[in-house]
């Protein structure tokens, strides 16, 4: 009995091993959702599609990855993280092959990049990060932080991918082809190791959504998300055209999506470790971070040398959108309750995705410039750093949950 023991100790720490690389692996291809503005140019060049009509299908994505996390934590507890994986990666490669076939139609595109690869983020993301901690257990914060940078990290890659895929002469139904045969069998591969963890947590009751919305810091969170999420989706779906219009060359101005993928990065990683330390202030203080950051990135338009740097600044002001929410989830409502909690908050994500972006290309249609996206964005920070000033809620766990 003691060598069976053993052996199942030693056979579970073998696959402890496996998780966290393979989360991180996964959590990386679809966090590729994060350069999208490289793809944007390609298809107005090739499909002729308005800067709007681009910024609508990355807002549906991210509207549809939302909303399918709901979805995907009900799955996730009777398919199991290897199954939901599987089939995360079978719809991001039938959404890029969709668009990738689609001969430049507007709404086969929308389908595959915004219904199919959207569905296809909210659930791996789940899968994956839920597995993560689920092995360990005594490093959530740890862990996590490492999963959601992963996914923060991704749109390094695929924008540098998409500049020497670009530069060689390939066509945007060449791009599409190819990241979604590539990444959905790195996606499907990584899935294999998502190993069942050794305890699984007992399904959590289901929230009322009436009884949430009564609770003021509940509707502060929300609003404050959707305000900082705004923003930072606004410029990421269109930091390339954007760059360009402030006169930075394509090359400088693919670049800046790296760097705004490195500041989004280390800003999940950085802002976790501040709310540790400085709790709830914190919020409203990521908020004004990320308006001042946008302030300078209006003032870029006449210095294109630092274009890049300000882009990095926006990138780790929203990457706290990803970690501080989540942390004050736990600290009002309680760690057990933040799979059936947060997820509901972040659809504020999803709503701010399906506006901002498609908002900010359409300002641009109209006026030519992107001052007046930028300028929208700043004031919708602004309402939510007076909309989260403060918090006179003490920590509590909500009775009905």
């Amino acid at each position: 009995m003691g060598g069976y023991k053993e052996v199942h100790t030693r056979t579970q720490g073998i696959k402890r091993l496996f998780v966290l690389p393979a989360v991180v692996l996964v959590q990386s291809c679809l966090g590729g959702l994060y350069a999208w503005s490289a793809f944007a140019p390609a298809l107005q060049k090739d499909f002729g599609y308005t800067a709007g009509q681009t910024q609508l299908i990355f807002g549906f994505s991210v509207a549809v990855f939302t909303l399918s996390m709901v979805f995907a934590g009900r799955l996730l507890q009777t398919w199991g993280a290897r199954r939901l994986t599987f089939l995360s990666g079978l719809l991001f490669a039938a959404g890029y092959l969709t668009s990738s076939f689609s001969a430049g139609k507007f709404l086969w595109v929308l389908a595959g990049l915004g219904l199919l690869v959207g569905t296809s983020i909210g659930f791996g993301y789940v899968a994956a990060l839920t597995t993560a901690i689920q092995w360990y257990p005594k490093h959530k914060g740890v862990v996590a932080g490492a999963a959601v940078a992963g996914f923060g990290a991704g749109a390094i890659l695929l924008s540098s991918m998409i500049a020497v895929l670009l530069h060689n002469g390939f066509t945007v139904t060449d791009l599409l082809l190819a990241v979604g045969l590539g990444y959905g069998v790195i996606i499907c591969s990584g899935a294999v190791f998502l190993f069942h963890p050794p305890s699984t947590p007992v399904p959590l009751k289901h929230v009322a959504m009436n009884v949430l919305l009564q609770d003021r810091l509940f509707r502060k969170l929300a609003t404050g998300i959707f305000c900082g999420t705004f923003a930072g989706l606004l410029v990421i779906g269109n930091l390339k055209p954007l760059a360009m219009d402030c006169g930075v060359s394509s090359i400088t101005a693919t670049a800046a999506i790296s760097f705004f993928a490195v500041g989004n990065t280390a800003g999940r990683l950085g802002w976790g470790w501040f709310f540790d330390h400085f709790g709830y202030p914190v919020i409203p203080a990521s908020l004004f971070f990320l308006c001042g950051a946008l302030i300078l990135l209006v003032v870029a338009r006449f210095q294109p040398a630092i274009f890049s740097v300000c882009a990095l600044g926006v990138g780790f002001g929203f990457g706290a959108c990803f970690v501080v929410y989540a942390a004050q989830v736990a600290l009002r409502y309680g760690a057990d309750h933040v799979a059936n909690i947060y997820p509901l908050i972040f659809i504020a994500n999803g709503v701010a995705g399906l506006i901002g972006p498609p908002m900010g290309g359409y300002l641009y249609d109209v006026t030519g410039s992107y001052v007046w996206p930028l300028a929208t964005a700043i004031a919708v920070l602004a309402i939510g750093i007076l909309s989260t000033f403060t918090n006179n809620d003490h920590p509590k766990l909500i009775d009905n949950c």
